[in-house]
């Protein structure tokens, strides 16, 4: 049935009711977050009963999630007041290992969201769980690990060290041939007759030293996942202006991953000025495929005011789009 099926983006999921009558029950279609299925069912009698638990499967037996997450009801249309549940966290196993009760009265059409804050990996043999999302990816080369404990050691120790890298709070030493093989804008600051070829100085004024290190371990191959975190809006930056491709990449597929309500307008602006495709349709998808503009009514308003002409557009065009008369 058509109002089985769950959308998807980033860390959110979507449940669009047609209806649902008095003493009657729905279960969605699987759905993919994370390494698991899931599935939404909701129960209406006196109250309205929302479940969410994982698939029955062999990776949800040996590695159970515990989850972090916000459920939203609400009717379809743009007066829409929804229900809102309080963050949850616990272990999911079955469908009675969490059941929300909600005691408002839903006809016609409802949209159920699921917002995941986080997804840990439950051990069964003890430990502490492991988030799934940090851990994604290797922010390392596919270098040998003792290749890259010897570049580690090149750069902390600045082991004939040639170039000085001055940023807003500190000053870095490094290695013209690592930056010239890693960046085209680099390479040409020092194959040209510029000042940093005689001077042998950098100029990163626009960069803290925490930060400016952190892009330093990606081109040397030695990053660590957590550095990449705090510090990859300033690395997008930097990626743009010295034309590093792939860790402008890096930086557009993480910042996908976690929009919400609180930075979707944030990240449009930085897709907009980095000229970033996919996040600048992600972001739109979920303002208006997903509806989470009207969650953001202040937020819109300022952000409408001070917005790129272009992107307006854009953004009006996405709302022709996807309107349609309830």
């Amino acid at each position: 049935m058509a109002d089985s099926r769950v959308d998807t983006i980033s860390r959110l999921a979507q449940w669009r009711i047609d209806s649902l009558g008095p003493c009657n029950i729905k279960k969605s279609d699987p759905f993919k977050v994370g390494i698991w299925n899931w599935h939404l069912s909701v129960d209406k009698s006196r109250y309205l009963y929302i479940r969410l638990f994982p698939e029955p499967s062999k990776i949800s037996k040996e590695q159970p999630p515990i989850a972090r997450f916000i459920i939203r009801v609400s009717s379809v249309g743009p007066n829409r007041r929804p229900a809102i549940s309080p963050i949850n966290e616990r272990v999911l196993r079955t469908s009675e290992d969490f059941v929300w009760a909600v005691d408002s009265t839903f006809h016609g059409r409802f949209i159920v969201d699921v917002e995941f804050l986080d997804l840990k990996i439950c051990p069964v043999n003890g430990g502490e769980p492991n988030s799934i999302w940090p851990m994604e990816g290797m922010m390392q080369s596919v270098s040998s690990q003792s290749t890259l404990q010897c570049l580690s050691r090149m750069l902390d120790e600045a082991i004939h060290a040639d170039v000085t890298i001055n940023t807003i709070d500190g000053t870095l030493r490094a290695h013209k041939a690592i930056l010239s093989a890693s960046s085209p804008v680099f390479k040409s600051m020092f194959h040209h007759n510029l000042k940093e070829k005689e001077s042998s100085i950098i100029y990163i004024e626009d960069m803290s030293l925490d930060a400016c290190m952190t892009m330093l371990r990606y081109l040397y191959g030695t990053i660590k996942e957590e550095d990449f975190w705090k510090h990859r809006v300033s690395l997008l930056g930097a990626a743009n202006k010295y034309d590093i491709a792939d860790l402008k990449d890096a930086c557009e597929e993480s910042l996908l991953e976690d929009i919400n309500s609180v930075n979707v307008l944030e990240r449009l602006q930085e897709a907009w000025l980095y000229k970033l495709h996919k996040l600048k349709k992600g972001c739109l998808a979920y303002l208006f495929d997903f509806g989470k503009v009207y969650d953001i009514g202040d937020e819109i308003n300022n952000f409408f005011r001070q917005a790129d002409r272009e992107l307006l557009v854009e953004m009006f065009q996405e709302v022709l789009t996807v309107w349609k008369p309830v």
